[in-house]
């Protein structure tokens, strides 16, 4: 069977209750499918109406049910009656064979009830006695068949650069005193096979209280890893100078039988040092891209690379210490019980995720990694031409 692209929109009040990291989790477990992309919506009230047309299209054959879903987008999905601003909802694409079905199965039936589908846990259908609809929330919006699909993704990619991205003045996004913005990356390492991983580290994160505002699955190129991880060069190559010196004494020492004076040690670790902490961040863009450096030619460095992860801003008030207090410490065994990395890491570079240390480095790495970039609309032509 061909490979198919599908999509999970995850409504806003799904968003808002922070439910988002379950959902995604819960997605990736249970198809096996690919993330292949993602992205903040702030729909418009035109997207909101001709996604209704959409759905009462395709669900003609259910009135009823045409009739409850229609309501509710235009409802959840429609500006605050308060203060006329806009949602957040996300959207991200699934690949992989038979994936509409399988985002289908997974999801569940509108009408809730008896299973393990993510409507059933994040999602909510309530009657009365007289089986009249008291409260729906369905948790995520999907489509059933493939011309569905392709005419739902066609209109949303129609609006993805202008109203996907940033979603910085959504109803439920408060600029107060002290709001930062910060860049969480969700590593390859989470990425090696279809698992709940991403979505139990966005989870965690969700503690934190912050509202995510951007979204992007990102492959960095080597040049992009380089100059994401530059600093770092620089504390590499000066840290790795007294290792190298004592292991270099130790060795020599063994080898030739004789005691090295400090002096020479001293000046091994001067040579040695810079040349340890480069491979050391050779290693690191290794490992964000799937390509080893030395070995890239010059004309593919900017080309995308062959690991991916999960790039989310967060924003709200101390944005930054909030989330680097969820991750913990960079190296796993001394992170605090219940931390990210403690929960998911390995070892310090393979520690499930980064995030911003500073206002500055989040402004720059958020320029590195583009996450305004539109990468909805290029997977939906490639899937669903015209």
């Amino acid at each position: 069977m061909s490979s198919e692209l599908a999509f999970v929109i995850i409504n806003p009040y799904t968003i808002a209750k922070s439910r988002t990291g379950g959902v995604i989790g819960r997605f990736l477990s249970r198809t096996g499918l690919d993330l292949v992309a993602a992205r903040l919506f702030s729909p418009p009230d035109e997207l909101v109406e001709d996604y209704i047309k959409i759905v009462r299209q395709y669900m003609a054959a259910d009135p009823a049910a045409a009739a409850l879903l229609t309501a509710y987008i235009r409802k959840a999905y429609g500006r605050d009656p308060r203060t006329g601003r806009t949602r957040r909802a996300m959207m991200i694409l699934l690949e992989g064979e038979n994936a509409i079905q399988k985002v289908r199965e997974v999801t569940g039936p509108l009408i809730m009830g008896g299973s393990e589908s993510v409507r059933d846990t994040y999602g909510d259908y309530v009657t009365d006695d007289d089986k009249k609809v008291q409260y729906f929330e369905p948790a995520v919006l999907i489509a059933s068949t493939p011309e569905e699909t392709g005419a739902t993704l066609r209109l949303w990619a129609r609006f993805s650069e202008r109203h996907g991205g940033w979603v910085h003045n959504a109803a439920d996004v408060n600029h107060d005193s002290g709001w930062e913005r910060t860049l969480v990356l969700i590593k390859p390492d989470n990425f090696r096979f279809p698992n709940a991983r991403p979505g139990n580290i966005v989870d965690v994160l969700s503690r934190s209280g912050l509202r995510i505002v951007a979204a992007k699955i990102h492959r960095m190129s080597v040049a992009e890893a380089e100059d994401f991880y530059g600093p770092v060069r620089s504390i590499l190559r000066e840290k790795m100078k007294k290792q190298a010196a004592e292991r270099a004494k130790l060795t020599l020492e063994a080898e030739f039988e004789i005691i090295l004076p400090d002096a020479l040690r001293d000046s091994l670790g001067e040579t040695l040092g810079p040349l340890v902490g480069d491979e050391q961040f050779n290693q690191i863009v290794k490992f964000m891209t799937g390509v080893y450096p030395p070995s890239c030619p010059p004309e593919e460095r900017a080309r995308e690379g062959l690991n991916k992860c999960l790039a989310l801003v967060y924003g709200g008030i101390n944005a930054i210490s909030k989330i680097r207090n969820l991750l913990g410490s960079t190296d796993p065994s001394k992170a605090a019980t219940g931390s990210v990395r403690r929960e998911f890491g390995r070892d310090i570079m393979v520690n499930a995720a980064h995030a911003s240390d500073s206002v500055e480095n989040a402004e720059r790495e958020i320029g590195i990694i583009k996450i305004d970039e539109d990468l909805i609309s290029p997977w939906v032509a490639r899937y669903y031409p015209g």
